[in-house]
């Protein structure tokens, strides 16, 4: 899942979830990491997000 930040840069997190997971659950899951770093802040909008499956 790609998360853009206020830098402009995107940042990309793997999120292990469950096949039947709600995309927004993996959104607030990438952005709670990504939030809790020392990066600068990405922005909290899920349409922002780039989620794609990887198997």
């Amino acid at each position: 899942m790609a998360l853009p930040a206020v830098d402009g840069r995107q940042y990309v997190y793997r999120v292990y979830a469950p096949e039947g997971a709600l995309l927004a659950d993996l959104f607030w899951e990438a952005w709670h990491c990504h939030d809790e770093s020392a990066l600068p802040r990405a922005w909290d909008l899920f349409d922002a997000a780039v989620i794609r499956l990887v198997s």
